[in-house]
């Protein structure tokens, strides 16, 4: 489990064995994982299997390509790094589980004096997970959606997190990793069921 509060930067390395393995050069967390250790990296949640002084490396899965932008990624590309939430810990963000649920677009970046706005496009089938003012993780990063369409919504990116992450290099046409929020997910599935159950006690 996860906060979205990125504290730590990585570069991509490059990926190995036909995309199956990716590499993550990341000084400041190597000393910190070991291996069978989790972390999120731009969100996604991986599993460390080898490590090489600053060098780490992590297994993915032909969904977790299917899914993720981390198989579009382009040598040297900075990457969100974030430590599994401990009971110790602040939840500064929201609750992310590192279960990547599609990958958005970034359709039009406004530059502001105080930071960025971002619109981004998702699949029309996830709208039903997003609500105005509602929780959403951006390549790992918790975010709150200020504005919502049928089919995409609007972020704004204060400085700090600009600074702290990935998400200031973004480009138009840059695909990102969207996680919508685990609780609203949760409970639309419950009304589902909920909904589901009563048409078959009719």
């Amino acid at each position: 489990m996860f906060t979205g509060i990125i504290n730590h930067l990585g570069l991509f390395k490059g990926l190995r064995f036909g995309k199956k393995e990716i590499v993550i050069e990341a000084p400041t967390l190597a000393p910190r994982i070991n291996i069978g250790g989790s972390l999120a990296v731009n969100g996604v949640c991986l599993t460390l299997i080898k490590k090489q002084k600053n060098l780490l490396f992590f297994r993915l899965s032909e969904e977790t390509i299917k899914k993720t932008n981390l198989g579009l990624l382009r040598q040297g590309r900075k990457l969100n790094l974030e430590l599994p939430l401990t009971l110790s810990s602040p939840l500064d963000g929201h609750l992310v589980t590192g279960h990547i649920d599609f990958r958005g677009k970034v359709r039009q970046i406004i530059k502001k004096k105080n930071g960025e706005r971002l619109n981004i496009s998702f699949p029309p089938e996830l709208r039903r997970y997003f609500i105005s003012k509602g929780s959403v993780a951006l390549n790992g990063v918790s975010l709150t959606i200020a504005e919502l369409g049928y089919s995409s919504f609007e972020v704004e990116l204060i400085p700090i997190t600009l600074k702290n992450s990935n998400l200031g290099e973004l480009k138009n046409g840059d695909e990102v990793n969207l996680e919508c929020d685990m609780i609203g997910k949760y409970v639309y599935n419950w009304i589902g069921e909920e909904k589901a159950e009563k048409k078959e006690r009719d």
